[in-house]
């Protein structure tokens, strides 16, 4: 099996996917933090593709890059300055080869996040 690595975000306030919430992903070596991508969330809130797919995967850390603040702006969510939530890195680590699924639970308040399947 090769690993490979995808997201979902639900807009739980709205009980529904966060379309059109933009997300980048770098590699953590040490102190450097290279990008590797940005992608959008579609009407189902993934991505249309892997942000991490089989051919480019290597273990190691990570960090995803959601930027909540600029969604929840173009939602009509109540403005804010600064907004509460703006922009949610998440840092991980993938030690093998393996499906790493990194879902974003998010409200205008709060979010929560786990190692799904």
């Amino acid at each position: 099996m090769t690993g490979y690595l995808t997201t979902h975000v639900l807009d739980t306030a709205r009980g529904c996917p966060a379309e059109g919430l933009r997300i980048e992903l770098y590699r953590i070596s040490g102190k450097e933090r290279d990008h590797l991508k940005t992608l959008m969330t579609n009407d189902d809130g993934r991505t249309d593709e892997q942000i991490l797919p089989s051919d480019r995967f290597e273990t190691g850390e990570y960090e995803l890059v959601f930027y909540a603040g600029a969604y929840l702006d173009a939602i009509g969510s109540p403005p804010e300055d600064p907004r509460f939530l703006n922009v949610i890195p998440i840092r991980f680590g993938m030690s093998e080869q393996s499906h790493y699924h990194v879902p974003l639970l998010l409200s205008p308040f709060g979010y929560s996040t786990y190692r799904g399947s």
